[in-house]
Protein backbone atom coordinates (compact mmCIF):
# COMPACT_ATOMS: atom_id res chain seq x y z
CA UNK A 1 0.00 0.00 0.00
CA UNK A 2 2.58 2.04 1.08
CA UNK A 3 4.75 1.40 -2.13
CA UNK A 4 1.53 2.56 -4.19
CA UNK A 5 1.01 5.56 -2.60
CA UNK A 6 4.71 6.58 -3.21
CA UNK A 7 4.33 5.68 -7.26
CA UNK A 8 0.70 7.78 -7.36
CA UNK A 9 2.96 10.88 -5.24
CA UNK A 10 6.50 10.29 -7.81
CA UNK A 11 3.70 10.29 -10.84
CA UNK A 12 1.74 13.80 -9.76
CA UNK A 13 5.15 15.16 -9.04
CA UNK A 14 6.40 14.63 -12.61
CA UNK A 15 3.57 15.73 -13.99
CA UNK A 16 3.68 19.19 -11.84
CA UNK A 17 7.31 19.71 -12.66
CA UNK A 18 6.84 18.68 -16.25
CA UNK A 19 3.65 21.48 -16.23
CA UNK A 20 5.86 23.93 -14.38
CA UNK A 21 8.84 23.76 -16.60
CA UNK A 22 7.03 23.81 -19.89
CA UNK A 23 5.39 27.24 -18.74
CA UNK A 24 8.47 28.41 -17.45
CA UNK A 25 10.61 27.42 -20.40
CA UNK A 26 7.86 28.92 -22.87
CA UNK A 27 8.57 32.25 -20.94
CA UNK A 28 11.79 32.28 -20.92
CA UNK A 29 11.90 31.45 -25.06
CA UNK A 30 9.33 34.21 -24.98
CA UNK A 31 11.53 37.02 -23.06
CA UNK A 32 14.83 36.08 -24.14
CA UNK A 33 14.61 37.20 -27.24
CA UNK A 34 13.60 40.35 -26.92
CA UNK A 35 14.61 41.63 -23.40
CA UNK A 36 17.63 43.31 -24.86
CA UNK A 37 15.63 45.38 -26.75
CA UNK A 38 12.79 46.26 -24.70
CA UNK A 39 15.30 47.32 -21.68
CA UNK A 40 17.00 49.61 -23.93
CA UNK A 41 13.85 51.01 -24.89
CA UNK A 42 12.27 52.18 -20.55
CA UNK A 43 15.74 53.58 -19.70
CA UNK A 44 15.79 55.28 -16.49
CA UNK A 45 12.69 52.73 -15.59
CA UNK A 46 13.25 51.10 -12.29
CA UNK A 47 14.08 47.38 -14.04
CA UNK A 48 14.27 45.96 -10.25
CA UNK A 49 9.89 45.85 -10.82
CA UNK A 50 10.07 45.52 -14.80
CA UNK A 51 8.73 42.15 -15.84
CA UNK A 52 11.68 41.33 -18.31
CA UNK A 53 14.58 40.53 -16.49
CA UNK A 54 18.04 38.56 -17.92
CA UNK A 55 20.96 37.27 -16.49
CA UNK A 56 24.07 36.02 -18.60
CA UNK A 57 24.20 32.48 -19.52
CA UNK A 58 27.35 30.27 -20.32
CA UNK A 59 28.79 30.71 -23.83
CA UNK A 60 27.52 33.98 -24.26
CA UNK A 61 23.40 32.89 -24.04
CA UNK A 62 20.85 34.87 -22.54
CA UNK A 63 18.40 33.28 -19.78
CA UNK A 64 15.83 34.91 -18.09
CA UNK A 65 16.27 35.33 -13.98
CA UNK A 66 13.19 33.08 -12.85
CA UNK A 67 11.12 34.94 -10.46
CA UNK A 68 9.36 32.62 -8.19
CA UNK A 69 6.49 34.78 -6.65
CA UNK A 70 5.38 36.06 -9.62
CA UNK A 71 5.74 32.80 -11.70
CA UNK A 72 3.74 30.82 -8.43
CA UNK A 73 1.22 33.75 -8.40
CA UNK A 74 0.65 33.27 -12.46
CA UNK A 75 -0.68 29.46 -11.28
CA UNK A 76 -2.89 29.90 -8.68
CA UNK A 77 -4.57 33.08 -10.47
CA UNK A 78 -7.81 33.06 -12.35
CA UNK A 79 -8.15 33.03 -16.28
CA UNK A 80 -9.86 33.52 -19.49
CA UNK A 81 -8.43 30.46 -20.49
CA UNK A 82 -8.17 26.64 -19.53
CA UNK A 83 -4.63 24.90 -19.77
CA UNK A 84 -3.61 21.61 -19.53
CA UNK A 85 -0.09 20.81 -19.21
CA UNK A 86 0.75 24.07 -21.21
CA UNK A 87 0.08 22.23 -24.25
CA UNK A 88 -3.70 21.79 -24.39
CA UNK A 89 -5.95 25.15 -23.98
CA UNK A 90 -9.42 24.61 -24.13
CA UNK A 91 -11.41 28.62 -25.04
CA UNK A 92 -14.11 29.95 -23.15
CA UNK A 93 -17.20 31.80 -23.68
CA UNK A 94 -15.99 35.58 -23.01
CA UNK A 95 -18.69 38.30 -22.19
CA UNK A 96 -17.29 41.54 -21.35
CA UNK A 97 -19.09 44.96 -21.28
CA UNK A 98 -17.97 48.65 -21.54
CA UNK A 99 -20.34 51.36 -20.92
CA UNK A 100 -18.83 53.25 -24.01
CA UNK A 101 -19.16 50.30 -26.20
CA UNK A 102 -21.68 48.05 -24.94
CA UNK A 103 -21.91 43.73 -24.71
CA UNK A 104 -19.11 41.75 -26.66
CA UNK A 105 -19.84 38.19 -26.72
CA UNK A 106 -17.51 36.09 -28.09
CA UNK A 107 -14.82 32.53 -27.66
CA UNK A 108 -11.23 33.50 -26.06
CA UNK A 109 -9.65 31.39 -29.37
CA UNK A 110 -9.81 34.91 -30.93
CA UNK A 111 -7.08 36.03 -29.24
CA UNK A 112 -4.99 33.27 -30.72
CA UNK A 113 -3.63 32.35 -27.37
CA UNK A 114 -0.10 31.29 -27.39
CA UNK A 115 3.31 30.49 -25.14
CA UNK A 116 1.97 31.92 -21.54
CA UNK A 117 -1.70 32.64 -22.20
CA UNK A 118 -0.63 35.56 -24.15
CA UNK A 119 -2.42 36.45 -27.08
CA UNK A 120 -0.96 37.38 -30.40
CA UNK A 121 -4.59 39.23 -31.46
CA UNK A 122 -6.38 41.65 -30.16
CA UNK A 123 -10.17 41.72 -30.71
CA UNK A 124 -12.44 44.39 -30.38
CA UNK A 125 -10.10 46.40 -28.31
CA UNK A 126 -9.66 43.35 -26.13
CA UNK A 127 -6.43 41.89 -25.51
CA UNK A 128 -5.37 38.40 -24.01
CA UNK A 129 -1.97 38.86 -21.38
CA UNK A 130 -1.35 36.24 -19.29
CA UNK A 131 -4.55 34.38 -19.83
CA UNK A 132 -6.32 37.70 -18.30
CA UNK A 133 -8.60 39.75 -20.13
CA UNK A 134 -7.14 43.43 -21.12
CA UNK A 135 -8.55 46.11 -22.59
CA UNK A 136 -7.12 49.10 -24.82
CA UNK A 137 -8.09 52.49 -23.64
CA UNK A 138 -6.74 54.40 -26.40
CA UNK A 139 -9.39 55.41 -29.29
CA UNK A 140 -6.76 55.19 -31.93
CA UNK A 141 -6.07 51.69 -31.92
CA UNK A 142 -8.27 49.35 -34.01
CA UNK A 143 -12.10 48.76 -32.00
CA UNK A 144 -13.57 46.22 -34.08
CA UNK A 145 -12.27 42.88 -35.65
CA UNK A 146 -9.15 40.94 -35.25
CA UNK A 147 -5.97 42.71 -35.06
CA UNK A 148 -2.56 40.94 -35.19
CA UNK A 149 -0.18 41.80 -32.98
CA UNK A 150 3.17 39.93 -33.61
CA UNK A 151 5.26 38.30 -31.32
CA UNK A 152 6.02 39.99 -27.92
CA UNK A 153 3.76 42.77 -27.54
CA UNK A 154 3.13 43.15 -23.92
CA UNK A 155 5.54 45.16 -21.55
CA UNK A 156 5.08 45.51 -17.89
CA UNK A 157 6.01 49.15 -16.31
CA UNK A 158 5.75 50.66 -12.45
CA UNK A 159 4.00 54.20 -12.28
CA UNK A 160 3.08 56.33 -9.30
CA UNK A 161 -0.95 56.31 -9.59
CA UNK A 162 -3.11 57.90 -7.04
CA UNK A 163 0.52 58.15 -5.05
CA UNK A 164 1.29 54.57 -5.13
CA UNK A 165 3.69 52.64 -7.37
CA UNK A 166 1.88 50.00 -8.98
CA UNK A 167 2.38 47.73 -12.00
CA UNK A 168 1.02 48.98 -15.26
CA UNK A 169 0.99 47.00 -18.52
CA UNK A 170 1.05 48.15 -22.13
CA UNK A 171 0.56 46.86 -25.86
CA UNK A 172 3.20 47.72 -28.32
CA UNK A 173 1.53 47.82 -31.95
CA UNK A 174 3.01 49.37 -34.77
CA UNK A 175 6.04 51.15 -32.58
CA UNK A 176 3.47 52.75 -30.39
CA UNK A 177 2.85 51.91 -26.88
CA UNK A 178 -1.08 51.74 -25.57
CA UNK A 179 -1.94 51.52 -21.93
CA UNK A 180 -3.93 48.23 -20.91
CA UNK A 181 -6.96 48.57 -18.33
CA UNK A 182 -7.66 45.57 -16.15
CA UNK A 183 -11.30 43.97 -15.85
CA UNK A 184 -13.42 45.55 -12.91
CA UNK A 185 -12.85 44.29 -9.33
CA UNK A 186 -15.47 44.75 -6.55
CA UNK A 187 -12.22 44.93 -4.22
CA UNK A 188 -12.07 49.00 -3.24
CA UNK A 189 -8.50 49.10 -4.34
CA UNK A 190 -7.07 46.66 -0.97
CA UNK A 191 -6.02 44.02 -3.63
CA UNK A 192 -4.82 46.51 -6.13
CA UNK A 193 -7.98 46.05 -8.33
CA UNK A 194 -10.75 48.51 -9.01
CA UNK A 195 -13.84 49.74 -11.17
CA UNK A 196 -12.31 50.34 -14.98
CA UNK A 197 -13.77 50.90 -18.06
CA UNK A 198 -15.01 47.61 -18.25
CA UNK A 199 -16.80 44.39 -16.48
CA UNK A 200 -15.57 40.71 -17.23
CA UNK A 201 -18.63 37.83 -17.05
CA UNK A 202 -16.82 35.67 -18.75
CA UNK A 203 -16.59 32.02 -17.65
CA UNK A 204 -13.12 31.67 -16.54
CA UNK A 205 -11.30 28.64 -15.41
CA UNK A 206 -12.54 28.36 -11.95
CA UNK A 207 -16.22 29.27 -12.86
CA UNK A 208 -15.54 25.82 -15.35
CA UNK A 209 -13.91 24.12 -12.92
CA UNK A 210 -17.04 24.62 -10.72
CA UNK A 211 -19.06 23.76 -13.12
CA UNK A 212 -17.21 20.27 -13.15
CA UNK A 213 -17.30 19.73 -9.44
CA UNK A 214 -21.12 20.33 -8.97
CA UNK A 215 -21.85 18.00 -12.01
CA UNK A 216 -19.42 15.15 -11.07
CA UNK A 217 -20.97 15.61 -7.72
CA UNK A 218 -24.75 15.74 -8.70
CA UNK A 219 -23.76 12.37 -10.38
CA UNK A 220 -22.38 10.69 -7.34
CA UNK A 221 -25.03 11.82 -5.12
CA UNK A 222 -27.52 10.60 -7.65
CA UNK A 223 -26.39 7.75 -8.41
CA UNK A 224 -25.87 6.61 -4.49
CA UNK A 225 -29.77 7.35 -4.28
CA UNK A 226 -30.58 5.18 -6.94
CA UNK A 227 -28.19 2.43 -5.00
CA UNK A 228 -30.20 2.86 -1.74
CA UNK A 229 -33.77 2.92 -3.55
CA UNK A 230 -32.68 -0.18 -5.28
CA UNK A 231 -31.40 -2.16 -2.65
CA UNK A 232 -33.12 -0.23 0.74
CA UNK A 233 -31.78 -1.99 3.98
CA UNK A 234 -28.79 -3.80 2.14
CA UNK A 235 -24.88 -2.38 3.06
CA UNK A 236 -23.66 0.21 0.55
CA UNK A 237 -21.45 -0.36 -1.56
CA UNK A 238 -19.28 1.40 -4.31
CA UNK A 239 -19.96 4.57 -4.30
CA UNK A 240 -22.37 4.48 -1.66
CA UNK A 241 -19.47 3.42 0.60
CA UNK A 242 -17.75 6.22 0.21
CA UNK A 243 -20.10 8.98 0.58
CA UNK A 244 -22.10 7.55 3.58
CA UNK A 245 -19.80 7.55 6.25
CA UNK A 246 -18.76 11.09 5.45
CA UNK A 247 -22.20 11.87 5.29
CA UNK A 248 -22.97 10.53 8.65
CA UNK A 249 -20.22 12.01 10.40
CA UNK A 250 -21.06 15.62 9.14
CA UNK A 251 -24.74 14.83 10.83
CA UNK A 252 -23.70 13.03 13.64
CA UNK A 253 -20.60 15.22 14.64
CA UNK A 254 -21.13 18.55 13.30
CA UNK A 255 -25.10 18.70 12.98
CA UNK A 256 -26.31 17.44 15.51
CA UNK A 257 -24.37 18.67 18.05
CA UNK A 258 -24.05 22.08 17.16
CA UNK A 259 -27.45 22.54 16.20
CA UNK A 260 -29.88 20.39 17.90
CA UNK A 261 -31.40 17.14 17.34
CA UNK A 262 -34.80 18.90 16.60
CA UNK A 263 -33.43 21.81 14.90
CA UNK A 264 -30.75 20.19 12.31
CA UNK A 265 -32.66 18.88 9.57
CA UNK A 266 -33.53 22.30 8.57
CA UNK A 267 -29.71 23.01 7.68
CA UNK A 268 -28.45 20.05 7.07
CA UNK A 269 -28.66 20.47 2.94
CA UNK A 270 -26.80 23.19 2.92
CA UNK A 271 -24.14 21.82 5.92
CA UNK A 272 -23.72 19.10 3.30
CA UNK A 273 -23.57 21.39 0.17
CA UNK A 274 -21.05 23.22 1.67
CA UNK A 275 -18.81 20.47 2.64
CA UNK A 276 -18.64 18.35 -0.39
CA UNK A 277 -18.70 21.72 -2.84
CA UNK A 278 -15.79 23.02 -0.91
CA UNK A 279 -14.03 19.12 -0.78
CA UNK A 280 -14.98 18.34 -4.35
CA UNK A 281 -12.69 21.50 -5.71
CA UNK A 282 -9.59 21.04 -3.07
CA UNK A 283 -9.34 17.38 -4.15
CA UNK A 284 -9.73 18.66 -7.86
CA UNK A 285 -7.51 21.31 -7.20
CA UNK A 286 -4.47 18.79 -6.31
CA UNK A 287 -4.68 16.93 -9.90
CA UNK A 288 -1.90 18.43 -12.03
CA UNK A 289 -2.93 17.21 -15.96
CA UNK A 290 -6.12 18.92 -14.88
CA UNK A 291 -5.10 22.69 -14.72
CA UNK A 292 -3.94 22.72 -10.99
CA UNK A 293 -7.18 25.17 -10.57
CA UNK A 294 -7.12 27.03 -6.85
CA UNK A 295 -10.58 28.10 -6.54
CA UNK A 296 -10.91 27.70 -3.25
CA UNK A 297 -7.83 29.76 -2.97
CA UNK A 298 -9.82 32.58 -4.53
CA UNK A 299 -11.18 35.88 -2.40
CA UNK A 300 -14.56 36.09 -4.35
CA UNK A 301 -15.21 32.67 -4.18
CA UNK A 302 -14.63 32.21 -0.56
CA UNK A 303 -16.04 35.27 -0.12
CA UNK A 304 -19.79 34.12 -1.94
CA UNK A 305 -19.68 31.10 0.53
CA UNK A 306 -19.12 33.44 3.73
CA UNK A 307 -22.07 35.74 2.58
CA UNK A 308 -24.39 32.87 1.87
CA UNK A 309 -23.38 31.82 5.50
CA UNK A 310 -23.80 35.62 7.12
CA UNK A 311 -27.32 35.53 5.73
CA UNK A 312 -28.62 32.43 6.64
CA UNK A 313 -27.58 33.01 10.31
CA UNK A 314 -28.91 36.12 10.81
CA UNK A 315 -32.07 35.60 9.16
CA UNK A 316 -32.48 32.77 11.00
CA UNK A 317 -31.22 34.89 14.12
CA UNK A 318 -34.17 34.01 17.27
CA UNK A 319 -35.02 37.02 19.70
CA UNK A 320 -31.97 35.76 22.17
CA UNK A 321 -29.65 36.10 19.49
CA UNK A 322 -29.82 39.36 18.95
CA UNK A 323 -30.65 40.23 21.99
CA UNK A 324 -27.76 39.35 23.21
CA UNK A 325 -26.17 41.42 20.75
CA UNK A 326 -27.56 44.85 21.27
CA UNK A 327 -28.45 44.50 25.07
CA UNK A 328 -27.36 41.75 26.49
CA UNK A 329 -29.09 40.60 30.01
CA UNK A 330 -27.63 39.93 33.88
CA UNK A 331 -24.92 42.66 32.17
CA UNK A 332 -24.52 46.47 33.83
CA UNK A 333 -25.79 49.14 32.10
CA UNK A 334 -22.72 51.16 31.30
CA UNK A 335 -21.43 47.97 29.87
CA UNK A 336 -23.61 47.22 27.34
CA UNK A 337 -23.03 49.71 24.52
CA UNK A 338 -19.13 48.85 24.50
CA UNK A 339 -19.81 44.91 23.98
CA UNK A 340 -22.27 45.65 21.52
CA UNK A 341 -19.97 47.47 19.64
CA UNK A 342 -17.88 44.40 19.98
CA UNK A 343 -20.71 41.90 19.04
CA UNK A 344 -21.56 44.14 16.03
CA UNK A 345 -18.24 44.08 14.90
CA UNK A 346 -18.36 40.01 15.64
CA UNK A 347 -20.95 39.68 12.84
CA UNK A 348 -19.15 40.72 10.04
CA UNK A 349 -15.70 39.15 11.43
CA UNK A 350 -16.63 35.50 11.36
CA UNK A 351 -17.86 35.87 7.94
CA UNK A 352 -14.34 37.45 7.21
CA UNK A 353 -12.23 34.88 9.07
CA UNK A 354 -14.00 32.31 7.21
CA UNK A 355 -12.93 33.58 3.74
CA UNK A 356 -9.45 34.70 4.81
CA UNK A 357 -8.92 31.14 6.05
CA UNK A 358 -10.54 29.11 3.44
CA UNK A 359 -8.12 30.80 1.02
CA UNK A 360 -5.57 31.68 2.60
CA UNK A 361 -4.73 27.80 3.51
CA UNK A 362 -5.78 26.58 0.54
CA UNK A 363 -3.38 29.19 -1.78
CA UNK A 364 -0.45 28.82 0.93
CA UNK A 365 0.04 25.19 -0.11
CA UNK A 366 -0.24 25.73 -4.36
CA UNK A 367 1.83 28.17 -3.75
CA UNK A 368 4.91 26.03 -1.17
CA UNK A 369 4.09 22.96 -3.90
CA UNK A 370 5.43 25.68 -6.86
CA UNK A 371 8.47 27.14 -4.93
CA UNK A 372 9.73 24.16 -4.34
CA UNK A 373 9.77 23.16 -7.73
CA UNK A 374 10.95 26.46 -8.50
CA UNK A 375 14.36 25.24 -6.77
CA UNK A 376 14.80 23.49 -9.91
CA UNK A 377 15.00 26.61 -11.64
CA UNK A 378 16.72 28.79 -9.02
CA UNK A 379 19.75 26.34 -8.27
CA UNK A 380 19.96 25.07 -12.43
CA UNK A 381 19.91 29.28 -13.56
CA UNK A 382 17.11 28.86 -15.55
CA UNK A 383 19.06 26.22 -17.78
CA UNK A 384 22.32 27.37 -17.43
CA UNK A 385 23.65 25.06 -14.54
CA UNK A 386 22.85 21.37 -15.34
CA UNK A 387 24.69 20.48 -11.93
CA UNK A 388 22.57 23.20 -10.11
CA UNK A 389 19.80 22.37 -11.37
CA UNK A 390 20.73 18.57 -10.23
CA UNK A 391 21.02 19.93 -6.50
CA UNK A 392 17.82 21.54 -6.99
CA UNK A 393 15.37 18.43 -8.34
CA UNK A 394 16.98 16.64 -5.09
CA UNK A 395 15.82 19.42 -2.95
CA UNK A 396 12.13 19.53 -5.03
CA UNK A 397 11.38 16.00 -4.92
CA UNK A 398 11.09 15.04 -0.71
CA UNK A 399 9.83 18.64 -0.49
CA UNK A 400 6.95 18.70 -3.01
CA UNK A 401 6.10 15.08 -1.96
CA UNK A 402 5.97 15.70 1.71
CA UNK A 403 4.08 18.81 0.75
CA UNK A 404 1.19 17.31 -1.64
CA UNK A 405 0.78 14.63 1.11
CA UNK A 406 0.00 17.56 3.43
CA UNK A 407 -2.34 19.42 0.77
CA UNK A 408 -4.17 16.20 0.36
CA UNK A 409 -4.62 16.52 4.37
CA UNK A 410 -5.73 19.97 4.25
CA UNK A 411 -8.43 19.57 1.20
CA UNK A 412 -10.18 17.59 4.29
CA UNK A 413 -9.51 19.55 6.97
CA UNK A 414 -10.50 22.93 5.41
CA UNK A 415 -13.80 21.78 4.53
CA UNK A 416 -14.35 20.17 7.80
CA UNK A 417 -13.66 23.58 9.24
CA UNK A 418 -15.65 25.70 7.39
CA UNK A 419 -18.46 23.31 7.81
CA UNK A 420 -18.38 22.77 11.41
CA UNK A 421 -17.62 26.82 11.88
CA UNK A 422 -21.15 27.49 9.77
CA UNK A 423 -22.71 24.88 12.26
CA UNK A 424 -21.73 26.71 15.25
CA UNK A 425 -22.70 30.34 13.86
CA UNK A 426 -26.46 28.91 13.00
CA UNK A 427 -26.16 27.01 16.38
CA UNK A 428 -25.55 30.20 18.63
CA UNK A 429 -28.40 31.72 16.69
CA UNK A 430 -31.12 29.48 16.78
CA UNK A 431 -30.35 28.68 20.59
CA UNK A 432 -33.06 29.62 23.09
CA UNK A 433 -32.05 30.83 26.39
CA UNK A 434 -33.54 30.66 29.45
CA UNK A 435 -32.44 34.31 31.60
CA UNK A 436 -35.49 33.62 34.24
CA UNK A 437 -33.47 30.84 35.35
CA UNK A 438 -30.28 32.58 36.09
CA UNK A 439 -30.58 32.39 39.94
CA UNK A 440 -30.27 28.73 39.44
CA UNK A 441 -26.99 28.54 37.80
CA UNK A 442 -27.87 29.58 34.35
CA UNK A 443 -24.38 30.76 32.33
CA UNK A 444 -26.19 34.30 30.92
Amino acid sequence: MKYKLFVVFSFLLLIRVSVFSQEHHAKTDTVASHSHETMQGHEGHDHGTDAQHTEAGHHGDTYEKFDPASTAIHHISDANVYSIMDKIRIPLPMILYAKDKGLDMFMSSKFHIGAHEDGHTAYNGYVMQHGSVHRVLDPSFPAQGEVNLGEHPFTLKTEEVNGKKTDVKYLTYQGKEYRLDARSTLDGGILGGGITSFYDFSVTKNVLSMILVSLFLLWAFRKAAKAYEAQPGKAPTGLQGVLEPIFLFIRDEVAIPFIGKDKYMKFLPLLMSIFFFILGLNLFGQIPFLGSTNVTGNLTVTMILAVIVFLVVNFNGKRDYWQHIFWMPNVPVFVKPLLAVVEIMSLFIKPLTLMLRLAGNISAGHIAILSFIGLIFIFGKSGASIGGGAIGTAMAVPLTLFMMAIELIVAFVQAFVFTILTASYIGAAIEEHHHADHAEGSHH
